[in-house]
């Protein structure tokens, strides 16, 4: 089987049936209280630094962890970035949301690479790429509580959302349908 048949046939079935509940020790749902967003130093796909905190104010932001390198879950994490690009565009109340690829392998993810992620998928404006500083990695990790999670191209398909504040408000099952991440950023406004 041809790569793309295969990336297109696990996209079905991570999109369409999900993969059901989390692994066994993961947060699901929303997170109380919810936490600030660890302050790191990122460098975008469009080559600007910023700080995390700073990327996430103004809008809910969907957030996940990939790096470009990955062969494992990242193909399928991108598309379902791209589905669910797709449903956020066709709901007019999903204006303020943003979709940020977040990537753990700094040294291998510089601006190059993480456009050339967002041009694979075909991201809009609202969905950007940034990987951390090499020495902010353990800490951002830390603080997201996913430094358990990441290893060599093993690490969590779960997605992330954090509030118009940027903080951390949702965690999602693993490679969630793109449905039941617009029905959190639902039940996140209506909070707000």
């Amino acid at each position: 089987m041809n790569r793309r048949r295969w990336l297109a046939a696990a996209t079905g079935v991570a999109l369409g049936f999900g993969l059901g509940p989390a692994s066994a020790g993961m947060d699901v749902g929303l997170v109380r209280p919810r936490r600030e967003a660890p302050d790191v130093r990122l460098l975008r796909h469009d080559g600007r630094a910023i700080t995390l905190p700073a990327q996430l104010r103004s809008g809910f932001t969907v957030v996940q962890l990939m790096f470009t390198g990955c062969s494992a879950i990242c193909p399928m994490q991108g598309a379902l970035f791209a589905s669910l690009q797709g449903v956020l565009a066709a709901q007019a109340e999903a204006h303020d949301v943003r979709l940020l690829s977040l990537s753990i392998d700094p040294l291998g993810d510089d601006p190059k690479a993480l456009s050339a992620w967002l041009k694979r998928f075909g991201a809009d404006a609202r969905w950007s790429a940034a990987a951390p500083l090499p020495q902010d990695l353990d800490r951002m990790l830390d603080q997201l509580g996913q430094r358990g999670t990441t290893t060599g191209d093993r690490h969590t398909g779960q997605l992330s959302v954090f509030d118009r504040d940027g903080r951390l408000a949702w965690r999602t099952s693993e490679l969630p349908p793109a449905r039941e991440v617009s029905d959190a950023l639902r039940a996140l406004r209506s909070r707000s």
